[in-house]
């Protein structure tokens, strides 16, 4: 091999090596960058992981409030609904014996007025 090629070779292999420091060294530094950062947000999170922690719960807990308060709401409702029912009945049958009232009431008024007229009837005679 020619001195000229040796040379180039070995400006190739110093050229190369130069690039790989260069890029082992940027390399660790943005390793370092990242484990700082990482520390950061480690310390970020631990505070925010407690608070969710208790965010949870306390939503787990009215939840658990939510659905007495709903099962509540529902016998309230299922008894109202018989209420409603009944007063329904209730007011059927007051609807019934007013009818009947009113035929009572005519037939009463019916009577009345045929007394009144055979009274004056005898009394003209």
């Amino acid at each position: 091999m020619s001195p000229v090629a040796q040379g180039a070779i070995v400006v190739c292999v110093v050229v190369l090596s130069a690039v790989l420091v260069s890029t082992l060294l940027a390399l660790r530094r943005t390793a370092l960058r990242a484990e700082n950062v990482l520390h950061v947000v480690e310390r970020e999170i631990r505070p925010m992981l407690t608070q969710l922690e208790s965010l949870t719960a306390e939503l787990r807990e009215l939840s658990r409030t939510a659905n007495d308060e709903m099962k509540r709401i529902s016998v309230i409702l299922r008894r109202v609904d018989d209420v409603s029912i009944k007063v329904a009945r209730l007011v059927g049958a007051l609807a019934a014996l007013t009818q009947v009232g009113r035929y009572v009431g005519v037939v009463a008024g019916v009577k009345k007025g045929l007394d009144v007229f055979v009274r004056r009837l005898g009394a003209r005679r």
